[in-house]
């Protein structure tokens, strides 16, 4: 405890921390105080539990900052902007022009990123569409004439040009990555109203089963701290050039550091978005007064239900699945190699070309299922001890203590290298 206070006291010492720490805070507020503000003819209560019941509109919430569920004027909040990143992601390695555009240093960045803010704004005009028409059907939202509408689509748009924007003002002038910090404000912010819903039916609860789900929350937090810092060091020798008259050197020793969680949270997202659609799809179907179609998307809605098992088994796999998809999308064997070659390196043991590429790809294969099999745990697990200890109130899930942790490790090593840099600073 020392210690930390120590910390917090150098942090708040150095003028320069002080004011991103300030500068971090104030775009907070402000994003927060926005959040908190709906747009009109909406019913709140409905909204509650319409998304309480549904686990890809949960999911929404969470990547739009905790915004979505009171359907707020940022309602959309980074979900556009996140699947914008995506998609240039992908599209990175799939266009030979956006990836050599990627290796032009700070210039490509940029330009990178103003094609992702370019299309986050078509994404944000379709997702808007699609919300207010799925909660128009669900009786949830009014919207009287074509300009109430227009007015709603300009104004959540515009909420999500604002999140991006006070999301790169953090990044720029805070601390850690600004639109992974919005995401943690909008999860932590919930945090105290779940806490006092489950103490306020503390006594109606078995202490067993409180417990038990509280050192099972622990166990998740501390697994992923493990999993998220776990890297396998591949050992590279770069040969160095010698001259005349000099002895020989066996050159300098690298290392290629290759994550067992390689993809993030990336596969969860698409899992979810997958084994959520045949329920929706069902329930949509089972609208119409029509016999064949609703015994049809009956047992579609049955078996794809949440709270069954068959539900978190195709989740589960989903998730393996799209983590080795992911990962082989953003990790190329071959590319490596060839930049190993290019540099004068190698492996030691394993000869240059295709054998380090296949090298590569076998390690790789292997810590991947280390990371696919822990994602997927921690996609179904959360939901699992919700049902065996009966414990609902708190509603943060697998996805959500995966970005919160993994955003308070980001932010406390971009701490420790500023003050780092600092002392060097002063000694030099």
């Amino acid at each position: 405890m020392p210690q930390v206070l120590n910390v917090l006291k150098n942090l708040w010492q150095t003028v320069e921390l002080r004011r991103k720490l300030l500068l971090t805070f104030l775009f907070l507020i402000i994003f927060r105080f926005l959040a908190v503000i709906p747009v009109p003819g909406v019913d709140a209560l409905s909204l509650k539990q319409f998304f309480s019941s549904n686990q890809l509109l949960g999911l929404l919430d969470i990547f739009s900052g905790g915004t979505l569920v009171n359907f707020s004027i940022m309602a959309l909040g980074l979900g556009p902007y996140i699947n914008a990143s995506i998609i240039l992601q992908l599209a990175t390695i799939i266009f030979p022009k956006l990836e050599e555009l990627s290796k032009e240093g700070e210039f490509g960045r940029e330009k990178i990123n103003q094609y992702t803010r370019l299309l986050t704004v078509p994404l944000s005009l379709i997702q808007a569409l699609g919300m207010i028409f799925l909660l128009k059907n669900q009786q949830i939202l009014t919207v009287p004439n074509f300009l109430v509408l227009l007015n709603i689509v300009i104004t959540m748009v515009a909420g999500t040009l604002i999140a991006m924007w006070l999301g790169e003002l953090i990044t720029e002038f805070g601390i850690g990555n600004g639109i992974s910090v919005l995401i943690f404000a909008g999860i932590v912010g919930r945090l105290p109203i779940s806490i006092m819903q489950t103490g306020s039916i503390s006594q109606t609860l078995n202490f067993f089963n409180l417990f038990t789900f509280i050192i099972i929350g622990l166990a998740v937090i501390v697994a992923i701290i493990y999993v998220n810092e776990a890297v396998r060091q591949i050992p590279v020798r770069y040969a160095r050039r010698t001259y005349s008259g000099q002895s020989g050197s066996s050159g300098q020793m690298n290392y290629l550091p290759l994550r067992v969680n390689q993809a993030g949270v990336i596969p969860i997202i698409f899992a979810v978005s997958l084994v959520i659609m045949p329920s929706v799809i069902g329930r949509y179907l089972m609208q119409f007064p029509y016999f064949p179609l609703t015994r049809f998307a009956t047992p579609i809605v049955n078996f794809f239900d949440p709270d069954k098992l068959p539900y978190h088994i195709i989740y589960f796999f989903l998730v393996i699945g799209f983590t080795y998809f992911y990962t082989a999308v953003t990790f190329n064997p071959d590319k490596i190699s060839d930049e190993i070659k290019k540099y004068g390196g190698f492996i030691p043991g394993i000869r240059p070309g295709k054998a380090t590429a296949d090298y590569l790809s076998r390690i790789l294969n292997r810590i991947t299922l280390a990371g696919a099999i822990f994602l997927g745990l921690i996609a179904v697990l959360p939901s699992i001890a919700r049902g065996l200890t009966g414990i609902t109130t708190l509603t943060i899930g697998g996805t959500g203590i995966l970005i919160v942790v993994s955003v308070i490790l980001e932010i406390s090593k971009d701490l420790e290298s500023r003050l780092i840099m600092r002392n060097y600073d002063s000694f030099i």
